[in-house]
C-alpha cells in the first residue's frame, strides 16, 4: 500500500474523486462505494467464499472472461482476472463500519494503480519500489516458467505427512500476493521503509496509524499493515500464506529493528516466530528507539 500512498503525498491520485475513466478494464463496474476503503480492508463487495475452490482444484475462469485455463497459462490480464472472482458480489457491510481481511481487497487497489499510472500493476511496483529498495531477487511468481532458485512448496496432511502443495497459479491476484523473494529482498525493504526511500515519513506514519470501524470495534490493521505493541515495542508489518507457503516480516520502527520469516509450508506459525525473533532483537545491549 507504500505506492498509492505516495502518489496521494505527491497530489497525484484518483482516490478522493475515484473517477470511473481512471479505471482500466471492468474495474469502473465495481462502483465509487468501495474505492476510498480498500487500503483499510472496512469495505467489501464479495463474500469470503467466492473465488476459493476445493482442496487439489485448479483455477479455471469462464470462457466469457476471455481468460484461458491456468493448466495452460497465467491470467493474461490479471487484474482484470482477480475483479472477475467477486465483482458481483454485493457489499458485506457499508464501507468504514467494519473489519474484513481479503487478499481481493487490494486487488482494487491494484486496479486503481494501473488506472493513474498508465503501466502494468507488475512493471510500476517493479520500477517504484523494488529498484529504489535495491530488490534485484524480486520477481513475479509466473508458476508456468522456470525460475532459477525457486523453492518447491509443501503442505501437511492431518496425519503429519508433508506432501507437494496444491498447484496455484496466482496471477490472478498479484496486488495481494503471487512474487516470489527472498529474506534477504524483504530486509532490504524493510530498510527502505524505515530510512524513506519509498515515501515520505508523514506519509509512512499515517499508513502506520491503526482505524477503528465505525461499529465501534477494535482492530490493529492500519491502512494495508498489521500494527500493533509487543511487549512494550511497537511493531509493524504484515502476514502472508497460501498453497504451500507462510510468511511474515515485522519493523520495530523506533529501534530500527526487523524480522523477515519465510516459509515454504503452508500453516506455519511464522507471525509466532517472527514476534519472538523481533523480541530478542530488541531487547539486545544498545538497541534503543533511534529517531
Amino acid at each position: 500500500m507504500f505506492r498509492p500512498l505516495n502518489i496521494l503525498s505527491t497530489g497525484w491520485h484518483p482516490f478522493p474523486n475515484h473517477s470511473p475513466q481512471r479505471l482500466p478494464c471492468s474495474c469502473s463496474s465495481a462502483g465509487n462505494s468501495i474505492w476510498t476503503h480498500p487500503f483499510r480492508n472496512t469495505a467489501h463487495r464479495f463474500r469470503r467464499s467466492r473465488g476459493r475452490l476445493p482442496p487439489g482444484r485448479s483455477w479455471h475462469i469462464s470462457p466469457e472472461s476471455g481468460i484461458t485455463s491456468p493448466a495452460r497459462k497465467n491470467f493474461e490480464k490479471q487484474i482484470e482476472a482477480g475483479l472477475n472472482f467477486f465483482k458481483e458480489d454485493p457489499l458485506l457491510s457499508q464501507p468504514g463500519t467494519q473489519f474484513h481481511y481479503s487478499t481481493h481487497g487490494f486487488t482494487l487497489v491494484g486496479c486503481v494503480i494501473e488506472g493513474a499510472s498508465g503501466s502494468r500493476y507488475v512493471d510500476f511496483l517493479r520500477q517504484n519500489v523494488f529498484l529504489p529498495a535495491g530488490m534485484a531477487q524480486t520477481q513475479f511468481d509466473d508458476r508456468f516458467a522456470v525460475i532459477p532458485y525457486r523453492t518447491r512448496f509443501y503442505d501437511k496432511t492431518e496425519s503429519g505427512v508433508v506432501r507437494n502443495a496444491d498447484f496455484l497459479d496466482s496471477s490472478y491476484k498479484i496486488p495481494g500476493g503471487g512474487w516470489l523473494s527472498s529474506a534477504e529482498d524483504m530486509a532490504r525493504f524493510e530498510v527502505a521503509m524505515v530510512d524513506d526511500k519509498l515515501i515520505r515519513r508523514a506519509t509512512r506514519n499515517l499508513m502506520w496509524t491503526t482505524l477503528k470501524p465505525t461499529d465501534g470495534s477494535q482492530d490493529d490493521y492500519a491502512l494495508g499493515w498489521g500494527s500493533g505493541i509487543e511487549n512494550g515495542t511497537k511493531g509493524v508489518g504484515h502476514t502472508g500464506g497460501q498453497q504451500g507457503t507462510s510468511t511474515a516480516f515485522l519493523i520495530a520502527p523506533e529501534q530500527r529493528a526487523g524480522v523477515v520469516v519465510l516459509t515454504n509450508m503452508e500453516g506455519v506459525p511464522a507471525d509466532k516466530l517472527a514476534r519472538q525473533i523481533l523480541t530478542i532483537v530488541v531487547g539486545a545491549p544498545g538497541n534503543k528507539p533511534r529517531p
